[in-house]
């Protein structure tokens, strides 16, 4: 998944911004990569879904705006 969080700030990562990436970090994932102008995050279906919900419910409580939010299902070869 690959998620940002609005209204920006350049100066100072806003709260929003700063519990989503907490959030994530949090979550049981395979991977994590956070940035200042977007994150992305792998891991299992079950747990990437629950860490969008709380990753959702939490930015939006913190006063963001927008989320942009993007989900791949990379499945296996079925070769």
């Amino acid at each position: 998944m690959e998620f940002t969080t609005e209204p920006f700030d350049l100066d100072e990562a806003p709260a929003h911004a700063v519990v989503a990436r907490e959030v994530i970090q949090a979550a049981e994932l395979d991977a994590v990569d956070v940035g200042p102008f977007g994150n992305t995050a792998e891991g299992g279906a079950d747990e990437v879904l629950t860490a969008v919900d709380s990753l959702l419910r939490q930015a939006l409580a913190s006063g963001a705006t927008r989320v942009s939010l993007q989900v791949n299902v990379i499945g296996e070869d079925p070769r």
